[in-house]
């Protein structure tokens, strides 16, 4: 079984299938398109939220450096919602540099999109 370019030995699909509840039984030669489904569509799901996290940090970082620093967001927050007051964005700007560099890389920008509130 090919799952997005990388081939699965029997072990890695019966584990991804026991994780979503959809083990076949020893007498089942395949899957139903409801069990196909039901491992599926989560998976589909992160791939989508990854996917739009990724085009909206490129659209944030126009430099092309691969991080974001505060003007980066100023910027991106002055075209979508000029009235947004400058001292939270600043705050959130600290809240998600966590190790104080002055920039936002990908995996902090990541992280905040998918486990904090912050903007």
């Amino acid at each position: 079984m090919f799952l997005f370019g990388h081939k699965l030995c029997k072990d890695e699909v019966n584990q991804m299938l026991l994780k979503h509840g959809t083990l076949l039984p020893l007498d089942q030669k395949g899957l139903t398109l409801a069990q196909f489904e039901e491992a599926m569509i989560p998976k589909f799901a992160a791939l989508e939220e990854d996917d739009e996290i990724r085009s909206t940090f490129k659209a944030f970082d126009k430099n092309c450096r691969g991080f974001l620093k505060l003007e980066d967001v100023k910027s991106a927050f002055q075209q979508v919602c000029p009235h947004f007051p400058e001292h939270n964005i600043e705050l959130a700007f600290k809240e998600i540099d966590r190790d104080g560099d002055g920039r936002i890389s990908y995996k902090d920008f990541d992280f905040m999109m998918k486990f904090n509130n912050l903007m």
